[in-house]
């Protein structure tokens, strides 16, 4: 890549700005345009932690003319400590926050920058679809830039080899499912003789969000995204629909045989992620790209195949519509007190999507990570980028190849196919009629409820509850605010469609 140092723009850049202390004694900050400003930026951890100083990082420094420091927090405890950064307003200049409760209150208690209005200043921030940032939205009002994610990212990845020696196709039916995850599991496909390998294998997430495992599933079925809406308004939770309960019977049924793993409400992804790669489990849905799994599971299977097929049901091509991002990066008030301030930090994001910085996030250094070859690029170290790059493009905005990549990567043909089924996943999204509407039991006690169902879904599974116990469960939830927060999406909904 050539380095070369973009200089703010020039309103910015005119004379130094003195902005106003914090108080308790602190001096007040002064940003001078002939240094580099100083920015914090809090974000969760990728893999490991990039060392400071290194190539991408100084490469970043240099063209947006900052001293940045980048807080990595792991991501297990991410939300956790944002949200005691919120409650102390401690702060830095930039964090990542997620679409949650506790957020959305902070954004509508005023604690973080309306930056909606001052979208259209921004070239690469403006060129961006609405979608993105209406799937933020908190009021009709945006505080955030998005990092940007396709909004049908689902695809299925399977061992082919695998399915191949058990004369068996991806599924499609949940008849199909058993089958074929009782084949994985009991015809032993990597005969080696042991009882040890999956279909599936789920996580204690596998019912949370719209990338969970279940919700997949279910929507591929014919459920809701979440939430299901009425022509007059009137909403239901996916868990109170006949498709998501049938889907549900299928894990309940796989988990009685033990066919799926028996750790399930209590193991990381982490961990699961070690038995797709050592070569234990032979499907998974992923908003990634087949080739990763490929790449992990030959090291330790190198007869190992993997291929990649849309998700497909009993009515066709039907999976979840995403928010659209990883999360969206806010600007705090409290550290950040004037308006012009505001703007430079608006202007370094920005920059991170101009097409040096989009080739820096998304390829890595030239000569290092990737290498020109003329029509396209070459990765020339995966492992490398996997390492070193992954962090920053996970955690800062860009569009992939997408956008301001001026040749696309050579990759291999499973690579392509992935991608290829990504792109047309818009077409065939389902979207969640809620996922912006304001409650107010839902900035409440939005968690406590979603923890409600969740844990009797678990419980169901598990056996521990029967199905009389499951419409218990549901009756309590809607005594609980289940009621109330459907009653409040109608509402806020019917509005909206005024």
């Amino acid at each position: 890549m050539k380095k070369k140092v973009h200089l703010l723009s020039a309103s910015v850049m005119t004379a130094a700005l003195v902005l106003s202390a914090c108080g308790g004694g602190k001096e007040a900050v002064v940003i001078d345009g002939s240094k580099p400003y100083s920015l914090k930026y809090v974000v969760n951890q990728v893999g490991e932690i990039p060392t400071k100083g290194n190539e991408i990082e100084k490469a970043i420094m240099e063209y947006t003319n900052t001293d940045l420091n980048i807080q990595w927090i792991p991501a297990s405890a991410y939300d956790e400590k944002v949200n005691v950064m919120i409650a102390s307003e401690e702060l830095p200049q930039l964090i990542k926050l997620g679409y949650n409760p506790t957020t959305i209150g902070a954004l509508k208690n005023g604690q973080f920058w309306e930056v909606g209005p001052y979208i259209k200043d921004y070239p690469n921030l403006a060129a961006q679809s609405e979608d993105f940032y209406n799937n933020i939205n908190v009021n009709g009002k945006i505080y955030g830039v998005p990092l940007f994610r396709d909004l049908g990212r689902a695809t299925l990845h399977y061992r082919k080899d695998w399915l191949d020696t058990l004369g068996l196709q991806a599924p499609v039916t949940l008849d199909d499912w058993y089958n074929v995850m009782k084949a994985i599991a009991k015809e032993d496909p990597d005969k080696n003789g042991k009882d040890d390998t999956y279909g599936l294998v789920f996580d204690k997430k596998y019912n949370q969000e719209a990338a969970s495992t279940l919700t997949r599933l279910a929507v591929s079925q014919g459920a809701p995204n979440k939430w299901a809406v009425d022509a007059e308004g009137n909403f239901t939770p996916e868990f109170m629909t006949e498709p998501y309960f049938e889907t549900m019977n299928l894990v309940k049924r796989l988990y009685e045989e033990g066919l799926i793993n028996q750790d399930f409400a209590v193991v990381d992804t982490s961990e699961i992620d070690k038995l797709y790669e050592s070569g234990r489990a032979g499907i998974r849905f992923s908003g990634g790209n087949a080739q990763s799994w490929q790449d992990k599971v030959i090291k330790n299977v190198p007869e190992a195949v993997i291929d990649v097929a849309p998700v497909t049901g009993p009515e066709g091509r039907r999976l979840p519509g995403e928010t659209g991002n990883a999360g969206f990066l806010a600007i705090p008030k409290k550290t950040v007190k004037t308006e012009e301030e505001m703007k430079l930090i608006l202007k370094f994001v920005d920059q991170l999507m101009d097409p040096e910085m989009a080739t820096l996030l998304v390829k890595g250094v030239e000569n290092k990570h990737w290498k020109d070859a003329g029509d396209v690029t070459e990765v020339l170290d995966r492992d490398a980028d996997l390492k070193e790059v992954k962090p920053y493009r996970d955690t800062m905005p860009n569009r992939n190849e997408n956008y301001n990549i001026e040749k696309l990567a050579k990759q291999p043909d499973l690579f392509r196919k992935s991608q290829k089924f990504v792109k047309e996943n818009d077409e065939f999204i389902v979207p969640n009629p809620a996922l912006t509407l304001d409650s107010a039991i839902y900035a409440e006690r939005g968690k406590e409820l979603e923890l409600m169902a969740t844990d009797a879904q678990t419980k169901y599974i598990m056996g521990q509850i029967d199905e009389a116990g499951w419409q218990a469960a549901i009756e309590q939830w809607k005594k609980q605010g289940g009621d109330q927060l459907m009653s409040e999406y109608k509402e806020a909904y019917l509005k909206t469609v005024k």
